[in-house]
């Protein structure tokens, strides 16, 4: 499965220009099975949501990832800032299926609120894991990185690659470095990592977005500071055959 990184510079509270850098860049790089884009991509981290947040019945966001992802027969995933029918405010990750229509969504669990989050938003409560060309994909969502029980590869919650979409700012860098890769390491998981890079009223960003091995190990990346976009084909069967001869996950306490 070929994965593509948008790493891109949000433009605050502007989707069309969002939008439009998103598809300039995931136009070059074609052919891609699955295109992944940061959290919260169309608006930036928007702690407080009112008058930014997106009705999910009409948002222009969601409904250009179900254009490209028809267009381009592929899956797009990114997180975005919704308010639903029932006047919630959501964080909401969505896999928009292009190959079949099918469209699924998690809600970030752990909420930042250290940033204030947790005013505005409400928690999912559930995990969600896309079957997608073969792969079992758990889906998380920045914050969610240092909290390793919620991730933990378990009988009720198997997996092959963890996508976690990020705003994950420089002054914190180095726990993303880190927390990455401790969570594709102990989980024996491919690992797929989306950051933004640029500036909003409180932080700088670098990006760092990265494509990591079950065992850590850097398989893709992007360069800091700039938009970017980044390629890798992920195989399963090599996976299995790592988990299968190095049995890590079967001594896991349970």
């Amino acid at each position: 499965m070929k994965v593509t990184i948008l790493q891109t510079d949000i433009q605050w509270g502007n989707p069309f220009e969002n939008i439009k850098q998103a598809e300039s860049l995931l136009l070059t790089q074609p052919e891609s099975d699955l295109y992944v884009l940061p959290e919260m991509w169309s608006t930036g981290f928007a702690t407080q949501p009112q008058g930014l947040a997106e009705d999910e019945c009409d948002s222009v966001s969601l409904a250009w990832m179900r254009r490209m992802a028809h267009q381009h027969s592929c899956a797009i995933c990114g997180s975005l800032a919704i308010r639903t029918s029932d006047g919630n405010y959501h964080n909401r990750q969505y896999f928009v299926n292009g190959k079949n229509g099918d469209l699924q969504y998690y809600d970030k669990h752990h909420l930042f609120t250290y940033g204030g989050e947790n005013h505005y938003y409400q928690a999912g409560e559930s995990h969600t894991i896309v079957e997608y060309e073969g792969f079992r994909i758990l889906l998380l969502t920045c914050y969610d990185l240092r909290f390793p029980k919620w991730s933990r590869y378990a009988d009720d919650l198997q997996y092959d690659l963890i996508v976690c979409v990020a705003n994950w700012p420089e002054s914190r860098q180095n726990a993303f470095h880190i927390l990455t890769r401790a969570r594709a390491i102990e989980n024996m998981s491919y690992l797929v990592a989306v950051n933004r890079v640029g500036d909003d009223d409180y932080s700088h960003y670098r990006g760092c977005s990265c494509i990591l091995s079950p065992i850590g190990k850097m398989l893709a990346y992007c360069k800091p500071n700039i938009p970017q976009t980044v390629s890798y084909s992920l195989n399963l069967e090599s996976l299995r055959q790592k988990r299968a001869k190095f049995k890590v996950l079967e001594d896991r306490d349970r």
